[in-house]
This record gives structure tokens, C-alpha cells and sequence, in this order.
């Protein structure tokens, strides 16, 4: 069982790798990289190469570690028994199963999908610790307890918001993933855009990762945003004489609201332009 990247993936080397142990090791593999850099995607692939099922757990800032687990739904069943209902006998009836348990209960080894750990509360990661080492928990209203048939492949994604325990990074193999060179963010593109003029995607390029570099940019572009431009570029036909201008007054690209997504930032470009006319004038 091995991942050697998708048609619609471009895995670098160093990414295969780190899958692949993380699979070997059965450990979970922890992907930190920037936003649009296509870490919750990666699971996707993971699984569609490997065919195998994918259970995916967003986070969000309000989610606990039990709801991953199993909820019990009190208030049901204490309006069922207020109304007679029959199933009240059995309390399984209000058991509300979490993805950690439908993971661990599948048919077929499937790819966990934990999205955003970082968005939780700090306590989330050690609150899974247990579960995620030993793969078994424990169901207290029912008296059971719940074993993974066959370890899940856990996939974890983080955006860096917020550190995470020790204890947590050493049960996990951690790759980042850095942002994409020039050379491999066209093998992207033509992914994407088969076919696609090539004059084009190299001025697109430069534009690109000129504002990558832009000092004092505060949210820099990233590949997703970078493939939103191109397919407005070609929407409109956009030719590569016109990102090819050096027209001061044209400093900031066109349809520049896919890649530029703040006042903030656009406001940088609109007084850097400012200032090529003025130096142009002088």
C-alpha cells in the first residue's frame, strides 16, 4: 500500500515519503504548510490512489475531542420518555457516533481525514491522544469498548494558528509542505489547464511570484488563488502582452481580486504604482 501520487496530484518527492512512513509506521501524518498549498486535498488523493473509503472530521474552533468519539443525546431520550416512545429501553438509540468510531468500525481500511486541528481549543490534540495511540475507546453509557478493526491511515492538517503539544507532535510523522517552486507550480498548472498557452502562464508566473515577494504584503497568494487567476485570464482572454506591460500605471494586475484579498494589500500596490508614476514623471 503505497502512494505514489494521482494524475490530479502533484506530489513532490519528499511528500511521497512522508506519506509513505506515516502509512508504514501507522502513525498519523501531520501536514503543516501555508493555506491553498493543498494539504486537506492531499488526504483526497491519498485515498482515491489507495482506493480506499475517506471519513473527513473538520475542525472547528467549537469542536471537542468526544464529539470525534460519540455524543449522547440526553435530551432525546428524556423527551421520548416524557412522550412514551418505546425505544427509550435502549440507550444505543441515543448514541450518536463520531468519525473516530465510524473509521474504526469500517469494513475497509479507510483514510481519516482530521481537518484543521488547530482550529480547536488547545486541549483538543492531548484529548485524542488515547484514542489515536491505543485506536479503542471506551463507550461508558452502553459499557463497551470500541477497537479499530484495522488501523484508519490518519491524515492531520494544521495552518500553524496555534502550537501543538509535545506529546501530540511525537505520536505523529510531521511533514510541511513548502510553497511550490516555479518549475513544480507548472506542473500544476498543467494539471489543471492541459493545453493552456504557455506564453501566458509564464507572464502569470512572474506576476505571481513577484507579488509573493512583495515586502509588506500581508496575506501572500496561493496556488488555489493562483489557478482562480488563470482561469479568469483565460475566461477573458487575456493575452500575454498585456501582463507583459510595463506601464507604471498598471502596476497592479489585472483582475487582481484573485489574488490580492485584502484592502490592505491592495492598497500597497496602489501606492507602489503611485510611486513608479511619480519616479517615471521625474
Amino acid at each position: 500500500m503505497r502512494f505514489e501520487g494521482t494524475e490530479n496530484y502533484v506530489a513532490t518527492q519528499d511528500l511521497k515519503v512522508a506519506v509513505n512512513a506515516a502509512i508504514t509506521l501507522e502513525r498519523p501524518l501531520l501536514v503543516k504548510g501555508e493555506p491553498g498549498t493543498g494539504k486537506t486535498i492531499l488526504a483526497h488523493e491519498v485515498a482515491k490512489a489507495l482506493k480506499a473509503p475517506l471519513i473527513t472530521w473538520h475542525i472547528k474552533s467549537t469542536t471537542k475531542a468526544q464529539m470525534g468519539l460519540y455524543e449522547y443525546d440526553a435530551v432525546s431520550r428524556l423527551r421520548d420518555s416524557q412522550l412514551g416512545d418505546a425505544k427509550v429501553q435502549d440507550i444505543r438509540n441515543y448514541i450518536i457516533q463520531g468519525k473516530l468510531w465510524e473509521a474504526f468500525t469500517l469494513g475497509q481500511r479507510p483514510v481519516l481525514l482530521i481537518d484543521e486541528v488547530d482550529k480547536a481549543d488547545i486541549e483538543f490534540p492531548n484529548d485524542l491522544l488515547l484514542e489515536l495511540d491505543r485506536m479503542e475507546f471506551y463507550v461508558y453509557e452502553t459499557r463497551e469498548t470500541i477497537k479499530a478493526a484495522q488501523r484508519p491511515i490518519v491524515m492531520i492538517t494544521s495552518n500553524n494558528e496555534k502550537e501543538l503539544p509535545d506529546a501530540f507532535l511525537r505520536r505523529c510523522f510531521f511533514h510541511y509542505i513548502r510553497f511550490p517552486e516555479r518549475e513544480t507550480m507548472l506542473d500544476i498548472v498543467d494539471v489543471h489547464f492541459p493545453g493552456v498557452q504557455k506564453e501566458l502562464v509564464r507572464e502569470a508566473l512572474n506576476i505571481f511570484y513577484e507579488i509573493r515577494e512583495t515586502p509588506g504584503l500581508k496575506k501572500k497568494p496561493s496556488t488555489s488563488e493562483l489557478l482562480d487567476w488563470l482561469k479568469l485570464l483565460m475566461a477573458e482572454d487575456m493575452t500575454p502582452d498585456v501582463l507583459r506591460s510595463k506601464d507604471p500605471a498598471k502596476l497592479i494586475p489585472p483582475l487582481h481580486g484573485a489574488l490580492l484579498k485584502n484592502e490592505q494589500d491592495v492598497h500597497l500596490f496602489e501606492r507602489l504604482a503611485f510611486l513608479a508614476r511619480r519616479e517615471g514623471r521625474g
